[in-house]
């Protein structure tokens, strides 16, 4: 497990969806090589998430996520930006009439984030620089566990 207080990630994290993610992580591993952080790996019923290190780079792969209206038969992509105040950005992103998918909220892993598109639909995630803390210290919501994958 890791022994860090915070999560490291640069400051562009994107997510690609999958959704047969238990073969996606076996496949870029064995043929890209990338190396996946294992502690973090998520998983609740009917699907889940992980994350691969490659480099000083950081990606995420998912399960479609209804959040987005993603379907295992539109995968999407979704960039993760991190920023210094996830809470000022939020407001001028809405002055100027980004189209909100989420308010500011914060999560299980101790981050604070909010989901909007942009002007044609490419799906972002702005998050507070700072706080995310190490996959150990996440406070898993009811029905999410940390490992394997059915």
């Amino acid at each position: 497990m890791a022994t860090r207080q915070m999560w490291d990630a640069p400051d562009i994290v994107p997510t690609i969806t999958y959704s047969d993610l238990p073969r996606a992580i076996e496949w870029l591993q064995r043929v890209f090589g990338f190396r996946e952080r294992t502690e973090a790996r998520l998983n609740w019923l009917g699907g889940g998430m992980s994350w691969f290190e490659v480099g000083k780079s950081l990606f995420a792969i998912a399960t479609p996520d209804i959040a987005w209206r993603q379907t295992p038969e539109t995968p999407g992509l979704v960039v993760k930006v991190y920023v210094a105040d996830v809470d000022q950005h939020f407001a001028h992103a809405k002055a100027e009439g980004a189209r909100i998918v989420s308010e500011p909220e914060d999560g299980f892993w101790g981050g604070r984030i909010y989901r909007v598109l942009d002007h044609e639909g490419h799906q972002w995630e702005m998050s507070q620089r700072g706080r995310d803390r190490a996959a150990d210290r996440w406070q898993l919501p009811p029905g999410v566990t940390r490992g394997g994958l059915e």
